[in-house]
C-alpha cells in the first residue's frame, strides 16, 4: 500500500512544478554521490577513508530526508491531483521540520570535514566541537525562528546569522586558516575551495529565513515557492560538492605518496 501510495506521488507531480522536480532530482543525485563515495571508500588508505565516509553519510542522509520531503510535497502541496495555486498551502507543504532535521545532521558533518583534512597540519578535536556547536545553534535558533517563535524571528535569526559569520571567521581568518597555510599544497587549496561553499553556498540559507519570515527582513521579499527550489538547488551543490574537494584531495595525496 505505501509502495503504491509512493509511485502515484511520483506520478501525479506537475510539469510546472519545480519544487517536487528539484526534491526528486536532489534524491537521485544525492544517491548516487552515496554510492560512489561509499564504492570508493576502499582505494585510499586508513588515514582518508573516514573523510571519504563522511562524504558519503553526507550525501546519504540527505538522499533519505529528500525522499520524504519529496513525499511530504506531493502529498500536500496538490489539491484533489492538482498543484495548489493558494500561497498558503504551498507554505504549509514546504517541509520545513524535515529540512532542519536534515541540516542539523549534514551541516556538522560538514563541519567535521575541516577537522579531518586538517588533522595533517595538527588540528585538535576542540576546533571541530566548536564548529559542530556553533553549527547546532545556528540551525536551532533558525528552526526556532522560522517555524516556532515566528513573531521574534528576527532575534532568533540574528543569533543564528551570528553563529554562522563566527564559522565563516574561524575557518577562513582563524585558527583553520592557520592550519590550512601550515599544511599548504592541496590541503590548503582543498580548504580554501570548502571555505568558499561556506561562504557562497551557506549564504542562500539566511537569505531564505529572512525571505520567509516576518518582521524587519520582510524587505528582502516573499520568495516563498522559489526559495524551494534554491534550498533543494543549493542542498545538493554544498553537499555533493564538498565531498567531492575532499575525495579530489584524497586522491592528489594518495597519488602523491
Amino acid at each position: 500500500m505505501n509502495l503504491s501510495l509512493n509511485f502515484l506521488s511520483v506520478a501525479k507531480i506537475a510539469t510546472d512544478d519545480y519544487v517536487g522536480f528539484t526534491f526528486f532530482v536532489g534524491c537521485m543525485a544525492m544517491m548516487a554521490a552515496s554510492a560512489f563515495f561509499f564504492l570508493s571508500m576502499n582505494n585510499f588508505d586508513k588515514k582518508w577513508r573516514t573523510s571519504i565516509l563522511v562524504s558519503g553519510l553526507i550525501t546519504f542522509i540527505a538522499a533519505v530526508h529528500y525522499y520524504y520531503m519529496r513525499d511530504y510535497w506531493a502529498t500536500h502541496a496538490y489539491v484533489d491531483g492538482v498543484l495548489s495555486t493558494n500561497p498558503k498551502v504551498l507554505s504549509l507543504a514546504s517541509p520545513t521540520f524535515f529540512r532542519y532535521v536534515d541540516w542539523a545532521l549534514t551541516v556538522p558533518l560538514m563541519c567535521v570535514e575541516f577537522f579531518l583534512i586538517l588533522k595533517v597540519a595538527g588540528a585538535k578535536k576542540s576546533m571541530m566541537w566548536r564548529l559542530i556547536f556553533l553549527s547546532v545553534i545556528m540551525l536551532v535558533t533558525g528552526y526556532f525562528g522560522e517555524a516556532v517563535y515566528r513573531d521574534s524571528a528576527w532575534l532568533w535569526g540574528l543569533v543564528s546569522g551570528i553563529a554562522y559569520f563566527v564559522i565563516v571567521y574561524d575557518i577562513w581568518l582563524g585558527e583553520a586558516k592557520k592550519l590550512a597555510e601550515a599544511a599548504g599544497g592541496a590541503v590548503l587549496s582543498a580548504h580554501k575551495t570548502l571555505c568558499w561553499f561556506v561562504l557562497v553556498g551557506w549564504a542562500i540559507y539566511p537569505l531564505g529565513y529572512m525571505a520567509g519570515t516576518p518582521g524587519w527582513y520582510s524587505f528582502i521579499g516573499d520568495w516563498g515557492l522559489n526559495m524551494d527550489v534554491i534550498y533543494n538547488i543549493g542542498d545538493a551543490v554544498n553537499k555533493i560538492g564538498f565531498g567531492l574537494v575532499v575525495y579530489n584531495l584524497a586522491l592528489q595525496q594518495q597519488t602523491a605518496e
